[in-house]
């Protein structure tokens, strides 16, 4: 582990500055979900960086509402078609 210093407005202040493990492990599962989101790395190597098990992960971003998949229902539907026409072949 690394200590960084960042400067934010000092009402974040209650925010960041945590103290227990499980504050700790949020934080810094919150610092890098956007780098997730867009793709920048995947759940596996977040998890890798928190010292946790993907599943563990994902299941702490769902807790927090966070979901893993984003798709929409129509995604999802136009997916899930896509499996029955392949598996039909």
């Amino acid at each position: 582990m690394i200590n960084v210093q960042i400067t934010i407005p000092e009402a974040l202040k209650p925010f960041v500055a945590v103290e227990t493990e499980q504050e700790i492990l949020v934080r810094n599962a919150m610092i890098i979900f956007p780098f997730i989101q867009n793709e920048t790395i995947s759940y596996g190597k977040a998890a890798e960086f928190l010292n946790l098990r993907k599943l563990d992960l994902i299941t702490l971003y769902g807790k927090m509402g966070l979901p893993y998949f984003n798709q929409t229902e129509e995604e999802l539907e136009d997916d899930l078609k896509n499996i029955k026409s392949a598996l039909e072949k």
